[in-house]
């Protein structure tokens, strides 16, 4: 069993789903990935909330670095939620699989796939916790 997300993820996760309903009511689907995250972030921005984008995530492996940017995660909201923005016809299995993997390799518990290339965005919008 896991333990409960903190208030703070709790109040990010409340707003990072309500910037994704801003872009999405005001851009709807069919866009590029990178129009919708800069237009998330500006949200974010908005409310003042801190982020980061296209965050490298290193690679450890037995106490070992093996890659420094292994990975990449598209915003690291306030040092404490993974958001995985996509604009693509349907979700593969393999990016859930992604989000977790990257949740562990940097200690996070709380994710979003967000995927603005739906009809209703509340369709597109997946929560992660581990």
């Amino acid at each position: 069993m896991y333990l409960k997300i903190s208030e703070r993820e709790d109040f990010l996760g409340k707003e990072i789903v309500d910037a994704a309903y801003k872009v999405h009511r005001e851009l709807g689907p069919g866009l590029l990935e990178k129009v919708y995250e800069s237009c998330f972030c500006y949200e974010l921005g908005l409310k003042g909330i801190s982020y980061k984008r296209q965050v490298d995530i290193p690679i450890n492996y037995k106490d070992e670095l093996f890659f420094e940017d292994g990975l990449r995660m598209d915003v690291l909201v306030d040092e404490l939620v993974i958001c995985e923005l996509k604009s693509v016809e349907e979700i593969k299995r393999i990016w859930m699989a992604q989000i977790i993997s990257h949740l562990k390799l940097t200690n996070l518990r709380l994710g979003y796939l967000i995927n603005f290339n739906v009809p209703l965005i509340k369709n597109g919008i997946k929560r992660v916790v581990i």
